[in-house]
């Protein structure tokens, strides 16, 4: 596929949309079992529900003094204290397995919420009262779709995530970067910024996303990881919203070259990078999420097994889906899906299968 060949909403005027809110599906017995056996199902002294009794709200201004999609929520004293020794005990468990021992010097400063997301997140602020440092985790209600898109980004990205299930209740740790959104406005146009490395990122970010289904990835959705290298700045593209893994109907949906919120992302691309180039960009991202495949094939197509026979979607979607599919592809394997996990299963081997071959032949050669 060209990256040319779908055109950006914003020239477009593509009206269709993911979908704002979606219902969140409920995991499954297999699902479960999977999280339990890998460390992910580990019984929390919070619950999502816990956070639910807040009296009341206030809007949260960002440092510009702007109101933003947060709020933050106050809670009565004998409720916030409980609220905060939970709170506390569960970012042990996320960062440190549980070791209590550096409790004493943590506070939960603020619990923020956000009605704007399909999960209804809450963030945790916790600050480190000896030198006022900070850090954010999230609590989420669980849902089937985030746990599938969680842990697809963990075996399939160059980034490792690190978040816990239980029952009800969903807990991640905090992924750092500039909000795609903030580094167009703040960040895109500074001397500094090395638009040609930028570029090949979001091209990569392109195909990983597409490769797994990884859905409404507009620029809000995901951050800009910068690391200064040896004479200039190296750039990653974290995805932070994981709730339309696999959801929607539409093919463009998958594609963050789609979206009229990454525009300028796109015509960077188109402005700097040359058709052979973008080619090369994009066999680089299979060849590497071929190698991740490799080292996680049992994990994989465990978690793969599992998510053919769950329910994560709409089965209208799943026949829009694979008919869409069909005919970008020049095929008629997808007919054959049934559900959404099925899909998945069938694009990783669509794209990926000419270069798992060549490793494998590689394996072979050098043993």
């Amino acid at each position: 596929m060209q990256f040319g060949e779908i055109i950006n909403a914003k020239l477009s005027k593509e009206i269709d949309r993911p979908m704002m809110k979606k219902d969140a599906f409920p995991v499954s017995d297999g699902l479960r079992s999977y999280l339990q056996k890998h460390d992910r199902d580990i019984e929390l002294p919070i619950s999502y529900r816990d956070l639910l009794n807040y009296r009341y709200a206030n809007a949260l201004k960002d440092k510009k003094g702007k109101i933003t999609h947060w709020e933050t929520a106050i809670y009565d004293l004998k409720e916030m204290a409980f609220l905060k020794e939970a709170l506390i005990k569960t970012y042990a468990i996320l960062k440190t397995e549980g070791d209590l021992s550096f409790s004493n010097h943590l506070d939960i400063e603020r619990i923020d919420f956000c009605e704007f997301g399909n999960s209804v997140p809450f963030r945790i602020r916790v600050r480190n009262k000896i030198n006022d440092n900070y850090d954010h985790y999230y609590v989420k209600a669980a849902d089937a779709s985030r746990i599938y898109g969680l842990e697809l980004e963990h075996m399939l990205s160059p980034n490792r995530i690190t978040f816990l299930y239980h029952k009800n209740t969903l807990v991640e740790e905090h992924i750092p970067g500039i909000p795609g959104d903030i580094f167009l406005k703040d960040y895109l146009e500074l001397p500094e910024t090395n638009k040609i490395r930028l570029a090949k990122e979001f091209v990569k970010f392109n195909e990983r996303c597409f490769a797994r289904l990884l859905g409404d990835m507009r620029s809000y959705n995901f951050v800009v990881d910068i690391t200064p290298d040896v004479e200039d700045y190296q750039y990653r593209i974290r995805a932070i919203d994981f709730d339309q893994q696999s959801y929607e109907g539409k093919k463009n949906l998958y594609l963050p070259q789609f979206y009229k919120e990454n525009f300028e992302f796109v015509e960077i691309v188109l402005k700097s990078l040359s058709e052979e180039v973008i080619t090369q960009y994009q066999t680089e991202e299979h060849t590497t999420m071929t190698y991740r495949v490799v080292a996680s094939r049992r994990r994989l197509m465990a978690l793969l097994n599992i998510m053919t026979k769950d329910e994560i979607s709409e089965n209208y979607k799943v026949k829009i889906l694979r008919e869409e599919l069909n005919a970008h592809f020049g095929t008629s394997v997808y007919t054959r899906c049934k559900t959404m996990g099925e899909i998945v299963k069938r694009q990783l081997k669509e794209m990926l299968q000419k270069h798992l071959k060549q490793v494998n032949k590689t394996f072979k050669t050098t043993k």
